[in-house]
């Protein structure tokens, strides 16, 4: 098991990848954000297969930034977790190669930083009413993660769905080079989504957590059965989410490509929750049958 080698220098970084990727080397990319768990260990796993693809050994690399700009005024960007050391012990166990951890914000955003990406229409809504900025700040740092490093790949989870639906957005609409892989959620054995905010959770906030996947199986157990309307589905998880003593921030069905909220739960409809449970805002989704 060898360690990944560190880079925390952009520039070293993007003549790193380049060189690689020019030399024949296939690169699959898993931006993080660190404070790493299971759910980022399986996309790292998929991106050493996806980097071997074709029978030759490419460059499976990843990222550990805590990007500033998707926090918004009041958020947990000064006590987000960070553990790189340990980080960079589960990336050598997955087999990645490269990690581009910048030690200072600044040299991915300088202070003259002006540019943004903003991804309108699958943006609005859901998280992105709650959180104004917040996709701006993840479709800005992706662009440049792409840019910094031309994959040929890259890997994000589908917990965050929303996220996912706007990079692909954005790869689509600027003719980004790069295939985007979302991965399944992974789960505690008990149906919670795994989640780096997961720590902020106390035991019994834990336990009251778990309102969130719950009520995301009754939903498609009901949608199974043949319940197929979306507002009483909505209003049965809304209030499983109460009764547990979570705020509800939103529960929504949407259509699986554009977001946009459905009156009928047909079968590949998705089913988004968010809601805070003390003081830690968790977000979760399930595909209705």
């Amino acid at each position: 098991m060898n360690a990944p080698e560190l880079i925390t220098d952009p520039a070293a970084w993007q003549a790193r990848c380049f060189a690689a990727r020019d030399g024949g080397a296939r690169l699959a990319l898993v931006p993080t954000m660190g404070f790493l768990h299971d759910g980022h260990l399986s996309l790292l796993r998929a991106a050493r297969a996806r980097a071997d693809e074709g029978g030759r050994r490419g460059l499976a690399v990843a990222s550990i930034f805590v990007n500033p700009t998707q926090f918004g005024a009041g958020e947990d960007l000064s006590r987000y977790p960070r553990d790189l050391q340990g980080d960079l012990a589960k990336c050598a166990a997955a087999g990645i190669d490269w990690v581009l951890a910048p030690a200072d914000p600044r040299a991915v955003f300088p202070p003259d930083f002006q540019t943004w990406v903003t991804v309108e229409g699958v943006s609005q809504g859901l998280c992105g009413a709650s959180r104004p900025g917040h996709f701006r700040g993840v479709a800005t740092v992706v662009a440049k993660l792409f840019n910094l490093t031309r994959p040929h790949v890259a890997l994000f989870g589908e917990k965050d769905y929303q996220q996912l639906a706007v990079i692909r957005a954005m790869v689509r609409d600027l003719a980004m080079n790069v295939e985007v892989v979302g991965m399944p959620i992974v789960r505690e054995p008990d149906g919670l989504a795994r989640s780096s905010r997961n720590v902020y959770l106390s035991p019994e906030e834990r336990g009251r957590a778990l309102a969130l996947s719950r009520a995301l199986r009754e939903a498609a157990e009901l949608a199974g059965g043949g319940e197929r309307d979306a507002a009483s589905l909505r209003a049965r998880a809304r209030a499983r989410l109460e009764d547990a003593g979570a705020r509800v921030d939103y529960v929504e069905i949407v259509h699986p490509d554009s977001l946009a909220p459905v009156p009928r739960a047909d079968p590949g409809c998705v089913m988004l929750v968010a809601a805070q449970v003390g003081a830690t805002r968790l977000i979760d989704n399930l595909r209705l049958p």
